[in-house]
C-alpha cells in the first residue's frame, strides 16, 4: 500500500471519527487550520519516540497507538491546558496494513478519549518513529509553568508511582499475575491527568508531568524556580501491586523510574485545605520547597540506593 493509499484508507477515516470544532480544516491540505477561543492562548508540545529506545522492537501497535498519544498529550496536562488537536508524523519501515490498522485503532481510541482532533501529519519511510505534536488552549495568562514554584510551598504528586516503570521487566510475560497485569496497564495504557491539571490551574504554582522519573522531573521545577527541597520518601504513594511485586524496590522506583505520566506540583501551603475535595483526594503531600538549592531525601528504606540521575534520551539505555 502507498503513501497516498495509506492515507485514504486509514488516517484520514481516523481524522473525520476524532474532528472537533476546533480544526477547520484538517488532512487533505497543505496545512490545518485551528481556530482559538477568544481570550485563550495556544499551548503546544511535540515528542518523538523511536522503537528501540522509547518503546521495544516489536511493541504491540495497538499498544503503541494509545501510548504514543498519552505521552504527548501529558504536556498538555502539565500546562493546565484543554486538549485541542493533533498532528502525527510516521516514519514505517514498511507499509504494513495489519500493523497500520491495529496502531490506528489504538490511536483513536486515545484520540476520543483526551479529546483530540487528528488535524494533520505526514508519513514517510525508515526505521519506526514516531514524532506527535499536541496542541491546546488555556484562558490567557493561565498555563502552569515550571518556574513558578516559591521558597516554603507544598509538593504532591497526583496517582500512584513506579508501576511503569517496574513493568519493563515483565512485558514479555504471556500470563502475568493480577498485580503484575495491573503494572502493565500503567505502562501501555497511560492515562494523562488533564482534567486534574485544568482544575489545578488556579491552586498550583509550579507543574510538570513525570515522564523521566520523580527525582530528574522535580528537578527541572526546582530549578526554573531557583530553589531546592527537602523530600519525605516514607510518603510516596505507591500501589499495593508495586510493592507485592518488587517488595522493598517500590519505594526506588517511585523516586527514578519514567512513563508514570501523573502531575508533580508546587503549592502554597495555606491552599490545601481549600482545595476541592476531588482534587485534593488526587493529590498526595510528599515534601516541601526551601530557599537552599538542591533535594534532601528523608525516609529512605534501609539498604536502598538510587541511581544518580532519571532517564537521559542521550545516555545508556535501562
Amino acid at each position: 500500500m502507498g503513501e497516498f493509499e495509506l492515507i485514504r484508507k486509514l488516517i484520514l477515516p481516523l481524522a473525520g471519527e476524532t474532528r472537533s470544532a476546533a480544526v477547520l480544516l484538517g488532512p487533505g491540505d497543505d496545512c490545518a487550520i485551528q481556530r482559538l477561543p477568544a481570550g485563550h492562548d495556544l499551548v503546544f508540545s511535540v515528542d518523538t519516540l523511536v522503537e528501540g529506545r522509547h518503546f521495544p522492537v516489536g511493541y504491540h501497535p495497538r499498544h503503541l497507538g494509545w501510548r504514543s498519544l498519552a505521552v504527548a498529550a501529558s504536556d498538555l496536562a502539565a500546562m493546565g491546558a484543554e486538549p485541542a488537536c493533533f498532528s502525527l508524523a510516521l516514519t514505517l519501515p514498511e507499509s504494513d496494513q495489519d500493523w497500520l490498522g491495529e496502531f490506528c485503532q489504538g490511536l483513536g481510541e486515545a484520540a476520543r478519549a483526551f479529546g483530540l482532533s487528528l488535524a494533520g501529519g505526514d508519513t514517510t519511510r525508515g526505521p519506526l518513529t514516531l514524532s506527535l505534536q499536541v496542541h491546546g488552549t488555556v484562558p490567557a495568562g493561565q498555563a502552569l509553568r515550571r518556574s513558578g514554584a516559591g521558597v516554603d510551598q507544598l509538593i504532591c504528586v497526583s496517582g500512584t508511582l513506579g508501576e511503569a516503570g517496574a513493568a519493563l521487566d515483565y512485558l514479555d510475560v504471556l500470563q502475568p499475575s493480577e498485580p503484575v497485569r495491573q503494572l502493565l496497564t500503567r505502562y501501555h495504557r497511560p492515562q494523562p491527568r488533564l482534567a486534574l491539571g485544568q482544575a489545578l490551574r488556579p491552586w498550583a504554582t509550579a507543574a510538570i508531568d513525570v515522564s523521566d522519573g520523580l527525582m530528574a522531573d522535580l528537578g527541572h521545577i526546582l530549578a526554573a524556580s531557583g530553589i531546592g527541597a527537602d523530600l519525605d520518601a516514607s510518603s510516596l504513594p505507591v500501589s499495593p501491586a508495586l510493592r507485592e511485586v518488587v517488595g522493598e524496590k517500590a519505594v526506588a522506583l517511585a523516586l527514578t523510574a519514567g512513563d508514570d505520566y501523573e502531575l508533580c506540583l508546587t503549592m502554597a501551603r495555606d491552599d490545601w485545605h481549600h482545595l476541592p475535595d476531588a482534587v485534593r483526594a488526587e493529590l498526595t503531600v510528599i515534601g516541601r520547597t526551601r530557599d537552599k538549592t538542591g533535594i534532601d531525601l528523608n525516609g529512605l528504606p534501609p539498604g536502598i540506593t538510587l541511581p544518580a540521575t532519571g532517564y537521559d534520551h542521550f545516555g545508556a539505555q535501562p
